[in-house]
C-alpha cells in the first residue's frame, strides 16, 4: 500500500464485524456535508435509551449518520471524527474559526514559520494512567505518513518535512525528518518550508488526534485498522471513554473523571442514531436534548419549521464552510469549454429558492461565504441555457451519448437536485441517466472514475488548502485532475506565511478553476445547531470546533 489510491480503501474499509459503513462523508476533511439527512432508522431490536425528565447526568444527542470509524488514525466520515473527539484530545481546539486554544498541548509556537515548539501539559494522561507524551504525537505523525498504515489523515501533514505531497513518508525513509522529541514532554516540527501558523495549527494540531503510542505502536502498522484497539478502543486522553456502540442505534460514552482539563459536569452521553424525521420526532417527544448538526444529526430542510415552533427548543441558523458540487470527470471531458457549458446549463439559484427553502447560497467556487478566502471578485456563472447549448455546438459535443451521473443515496436535497439536473441538461439537448450508489459505493465508482458527471458534497476547513480534492493524486480527486497550474497555485498557497499573502493566491485559483471549469460548484446549505434551552453549551458557530469544551456542558432544567 505504497501509494495515495491504496492508502483510502473506500469501498473495502473493515470497521468490526457489527459496523455497517454510513454515508457520511469524505476521506481527509472535517467537512460535514456529505450525508445529512441519512442514517438509520430510530427503530432497534433492543433497548432505546430514552432521556428522563429532571436527569442532568445523562445528554442525549441526534445523529442521521452512524459513526464509520472509532480508529483515531481513520476516519474518512465526519460523524466518525465527531464521536472521536469526545474520547482523544488534540493539540489545539478551535472553539471559533480563527482562534486556537490549548489542549493536549501547552504551547504551540514558532519564531520563523518553519521550525515549531512544541509542549504537552504537563498533567495530561491516558485513561489508563500512562502520561501523554511527545512520543504519543511523534508516534501518530509517523504512523499517519507510514505507508502501511490505512489513514485519511495524510494531507495533513503534508506540510511537514519527511513527506511526500500525499502525507506519505519519503521512499527510503522509516520515520519524519521533521519530527524531533525532544523530552518527555516536548518537541518540535519542521515543514519543508515557511508555512503560515494558521494553516499548521489547523492541520496538525487542531485536525490530527493524537494516539496512545503504548497502544498502537504495539501492532504491525498493516493490522491497526482491523485491531481491538481501533474498532473497541480502550485508552483515552479525552473527556469521555467509549463503553458501547449498538449496531446503528446509538454509541454510548461515559465522563473521565480524571480528565486533565477537569472532569466532565455530563456523566453519560449517548450519540442516537435515526433518520431526519424520526429526529424531529424525538425532539417533539422531548427524547432529545441536541442535534449534532453538521449533516450528522441534521433536520431536512422542510422540517425546521416544526421545530422552531416547540416551545424550549433554540434553533440557530449558520452559514456553512461546506458544499454541494457536480464533479466532472475531467478525463472523459478535457475541454473546459464542454465542461463550462455544463454549469451554465444548472439554475442552481432554483435549487436554493425551492429545494433549500432559502436557507443557503449559491457558491461560484470552492469558498462559501463562511470562509474569509470567500471573494466577490469570484461570481457564479450565469444561468444561461442558451449559451450553453451554443457552446457545446461550438465544441462538436457529441449529442448523441447518455451522460452517466452518479448519486449518492442519502441526503434528499441532493438526490433531489440530481433529478433537476437532469432535467436542465435535458433541455439543452444532453441526455442524462441517474445511477444511484450507497455512499462507500459511490466513493469507489468516483475514485476509479467510472462516472461522467456525479453528485458529491465537499467539506472544507477553515484554511483554504483544498489540496486533497483538486492536486494531481490527491486521495479525494474525483475529477481526474491533473492540472499543473492548479498544483503550483496550491504549492504558492501553502507556502504564503500570513492571511495578506495567501488571499491573492487563492483568489487566482479561484478564478483559474472557474474559468477551466474544472468542478460544477452548485450550493451550500445552512447549518442548524437545535438543541433545549436548559443545555449550557452544545453547537457553535464554527460546527467543526463545537466540542471544544464538552467537559464543560450541563444541563439546568428549571
Amino acid at each position: 500500500m505504497s501509494n495515495w489510491k491504496t492508502r483510502l480503501k473506500y469501498g473495502a474499509t473493515i470497521f468490526a464485524s457489527t459496523i455497517v459503513l454510513a454515508a457520511c462523508g469524505n476521506s481527509d476533511v472535517p467537512g460535514p456535508d456529505d450525508a445529512a439527512q441519512g442514517g438509520a432508522d430510530s427503530e432497534s431490536e433492543g433497548d432505546v435509551p430514552q432521556a428522563e425528565a429532571g436527569d442532568t447526568s445523562t445528554l442525549m444527542i441526534g445523529m442521521t449518520n452512524a459513526p464509520d470509524s472509532f480508529n483515531p488514525f481513520y476516519a474518512p466520515g465526519v460523524s466518525g471524527k465527531w464521536i472521536q473527539r469526545f474520547m482523544y484530545d488534540s493539540l489545539l481546539v478551535m472553539p471559533e474559526a480563527d482562534a486556537w486554544d490549548n489542549a493536549l498541548a501547552s504551547k504551540f509556537d514558532t519564531s520563523d514559520n518553519q521550525t515549531f515548539e512544541i509542549e504537552i501539559n504537563e498533567d495530561a494522561n491516558w485513561t489508563d494512567g500512562e502520561p501523554v507524551t511527545a512520543n504519543d504525537v511523534a508516534f501518530t505523525l509517523n504512523a499517519i505518513a507510514n505507508p502501511e498504515v490505512e489513514t485519511s489523515l495524510g494531507t495533513r501533514i503534508a506540510m511537514i518535512e519527511g513527506t511526500d505531497d500525499s502525507g506519505v513518508l519519503e521512499e527510503g525513509a522509516t520515520e519524519l525528518s521533521g519530527v524531533e522529541v525532544t523530552g518527555d514532554k516536548s518537541l518540535t516540527l519542521k515543514t519543508k518550508s515557511p508555512v503560515d501558523l494558521a494553516l499548521i495549527q489547523e492541520f496538525v494540531g487542531f485536525d490530527v488526534l493524537i494516539a496512545p503510542e503504548h497502544v498502537f505502536g504495539e501492532l504491525e502498522p498493516s493490522e491497526i485498522s482491523n485491531s481491538e484497539a481501533a474498532t473497541q478502543p480502550s485508552v483515552f486522553s479525552g473527556p469521555y471513554k467509549f463503553v458501547k456502540y449498538d449496531n446503528d442505534n446509538y454509541v454510548q460514552l461515559e465522563a473521565n473523571p480524571d480528565y486533565y482539563r477537569g472532569a466532565p459536569k455530563i456523566e453519560t452521553i449517548y450519540g442516537r442514531i435515526m433518520n431526519g424525521t424520526a429526529l424531529v420526532t424525538e425532539f417533539q417527544a422531548g427524547n432529545l436534548h441536541m442535534a449534532a448538526g453538521g449533516g450528522i444529526g441534521m433536520v431536512p430542510i422542510q422540517d425546521v419549521s416544526l421545530l422552531e415552533d416547540i416551545e424550549g427548543l433554540e434553533v440557530v441558523e449558520n452559514p456553512s464552510f461546506n458544499g454541494q458540487y457536480m464533479i466532472i470527470n475531467n478525463e472523459v471531458f478535457p475541454d473546459p469549454e464542454v465542461r463550462k457549458a455544463f454549469i451554465h446549463a444548472l439554475d442552481r439559484q432554483l435549487t436554493v429558492d425551492n429545494l433549500l427553502e432559502g436557507r443557503g447560497e449559491v457558491i461560484g467556487g470552492m469558498y462559501t461565504s463562511a470562509s474569509p478566502y470567500n471573494t466577490d471578485e469570484i461570481q457564479p456563472l450565469e444561468y444561461d441555457p442558451e449559451l450553453a447549448k451554443e457552446m457545446l455546438e461550438d465544441a462538436d459535443f457529441d449529442f448523441t451519448q447518455t451522460l452517466r451521473l452518479g448519486v449518492p443515496t442519502g441526503n434528499a436535497v441532493r438526490e433531489q437536485n440530481a433529478n433537476l439536473i437532469q432535467q436542465w441538461l435535458g433541455e439543452i439537448g444532453v441526455e442524462v441517466e441517474i445511477q444511484q450508489y450507497d455512499f462507500p459505493t459511490w466513493l469507489q465508482v468516483a475514485q476509479d472514475l467510472d462516472y461522467d458527471i456525479g453528485m458529491m458534497g465537499y467539506g472544507h476547513t477553515v484554511d483554504p488548502n483544498v489540496s486533497t480534492y483538486v492536486q494531481t493524486g490527491a486521495s479525494s480527486n474525483n475529477s481526474g485532475l491533473a492540472d499543473p497550474k492548479i498544483d503550483e497555485l496550491l504549492e504558492k498557497g501553502n507556502e504564503g506565511t500570513s492571511f495578506e499573502e495567501r488571499l491573492p493566491i487563492y483568489t487566482e485559483l479561484q478564478q483559474y478553476m472557474q474559468d477551466q471549469a474544472v468542478i460544477a460548484p452548485l450550493y451550500s446549505d445552512s447549518q442548524f445547531s437545535v438543541q433545549v434551552d436548559y443545555l449550557d453549551g452544545g453547537i457553535n458557530e464554527y460546527w467543526a470546533g463545537s466540542l471544544y469544551n464538552v467537559h464543560e456542558w450541563s444541563l439546568n432544567p428549571e
